[in-house]
């Protein structure tokens, strides 16, 4: 009868637990949307370039052995990759907690009940066997096992193990997300390396020019057919020109010491064929369909598995309201005396259940509920806005390319006009039908034109690495 009591005592706490820990907090979920436009314009084709390895995609050798070191070498990849590893150890430390713990133990030790107590008194009633009492001090020699597990019947545990893999698998994406930056990053580097060397390049060849129009100038003048104003005129463009060399110079060290940072390694010439810059042709850009963005973007990909954690992370917040069940038992052998440890008659065992629910003051766990509710939505927020992120930052890098690469031919036109221009300027000039300044101003628009496609030309290649980036290509 009182069995039977019992027994209904606990099915009414397991119940109104159950009870009170569906009805007392509400779930606010909120799900996330995946929807995205159906193409970036009237194309619909799906093939992407995120699909080609970025060693197909950049195909310049200095440029790809730079990237294969940074790969091995960068040391912000390598910390990340030692996350990783710690999110690996905790994957292992979840799943460890859903299993039974069990250890073995060697114990000795000894106890003296003082006399007038009912164990000192309990004590001297009692005899090992007829006529001899128990040795004092009681001496005490334990070695067996002792386990205990606590059952996941609410897979609290188990879904903490879950949550502990989706974080893993979202730190191995933040991993490839770092590995397109840096793809990019070194690539971009490496392009406004080539465009240095060629604007040095532009820069030399306008002090020859502007160096022999001084000396003309300067003989006019001593024959007395110009002024010294011209020749000033003249030899402050060519120290002008001379001037710009040096803040280029510096700025070859800085890009040069940055892709060395990049790649691990202390600073060291950078192996590249400059001359071509002008002439790299970009590959026509299949951008394939928005879809796809969630399958080839990393960040997007990582923000997904943050979010399959935060939403696990409620499951196990709510089954903190529910009884949890744990057994333990233990077995072995105790003896106050060594030699009769291991014999039949010392052994002793035990089992023993226990069901613990929480019932005053739950406000923690109210508390951890709440927070578990709210990151998810934030989980839910940041994948929503990684997703908006990813499609504009498509949008723009398409949209460079086009326009850059008009940008760049209506420029280069420009530049063959000036150049003819500079032919005729000097022409007139030295014939004495054009006045100096007339040279001057050619030989000044000249030269800023082409510095200006030098820098379009990068912007253009800025582009083919970012769209690359941009679509989730260079990690796979």
């Amino acid at each position: 009868m009182k069995n039977r009591l019992l027994y209904r005592v606990v099915l009414l706490v397991v119940f109104s637990q159950l009870i009170w820990g569906c009805k007392l907090l509400k779930q606010i979920d909120r799900i996330e949307n995946r929807n995205t436009p159906a193409a970036y314009s009237s194309n619909i084709d799906t093939n992407n370039i995120a699909t080609l390895k970025w060693k197909y995609y950049f195909k310049d050798k200095q440029l790809i052995d730079l990237i294969d070191t940074a790969l091995s070498s960068n040391q912000e990849l390598n910390i990340i990759l030692q996350e990783i590893e710690i999110n690996r150890n905790e994957i292992k430390l979840r799943k460890g907690e859903y299993l039974p713990f069990v250890s073995l133990g060697l114990s000795s030790g000894f106890e003296r009940s003082a006399k007038y107590t009912r164990n000192g008194a309990v004590d001297d009633q009692l005899e090992i066997k007829q006529g001899k009492t128990f040795p004092t001090p009681l001496q005490n020699y334990f070695v067996g096992a002792v386990g205990s597990w606590e059952i996941d019947i609410w897979k609290k545990l188990r879904n903490t193990k879950a949550s502990a893999v989706s974080r893993y698998l979202a730190g191995v994406e933040g991993r490839n997300f770092l590995v397109t930056q840096l793809i990019a990053e070194i690539s971009q580097a490496y392009y406004e390396l080539m465009a240095l060397d060629n604007l040095l390049g532009i820069i030399e060849s306008n002090i020859t020019i502007q160096t022999s129009a001084f000396n003309v100038v300067k003989q006019q003048k001593d024959a007395a057919r110009v002024t010294q104003l011209a020749v000033n005129r003249f030899e402050a463009q060519l120290l002008n020109t001379q001037n710009l060399q040096y803040g280029i110079k510096q700025k070859i060290i800085e890009t040069e010491n940055k892709i060395n940072f990049l790649t691990g390694r202390f600073p060291k010439p950078i192996l590249r064929n400059s001359s071509n810059f002008l002439s790299i042709k970009l590959d026509s850009i299949q951008e394939g369909i928005p879809a796809q963005l969630l399958k080839n973007r990393p960040d997007i990909k990582k923000a997904e598995k943050e979010l399959a954690a935060a939403k696990l992370d409620i499951k196990v917040a709510r089954a903190n309201f529910y009884p949890s069940l744990g057994i333990s038992t233990g077995i072995g052998f105790q003896s106050f005396n060594p030699s009769f440890l291991i014999n039949p008659v010392s052994l002793l065992y035990n089992l023993a259940g226990d069901l613990v629910a929480p019932l005053i003051n739950r406000n923690a766990i109210k508390a951890n509920y709440r927070t578990a509710n709210n990151k998810q939505i934030q989980a839910v927020i940041n994948y929503e806005k990684t997703v908006l992120n990813a499609y504009v930052d498509v949008l723009n890098q398409l949209a460079k390319v086009d326009n850059y690469t008009k940008s760049f031919e209506t420029k280069n036109k420009e530049v063959d006009i000036l150049n003819q221009s500079i032919v005729i300027a000097n022409s007139l000039f030295f014939s004495a039908r054009a006045d100096y300044a007339e040279v001057l101003l050619t030989q000044r628009e000249a030269l800023d034109a082409k510095i200006e496609l030098i820098e379009i030309k990068l912007k253009q290649l800025d582009g083919k690495t970012n769209i690359y980036r941009a679509l989730g290509g260079g990690w796979n």
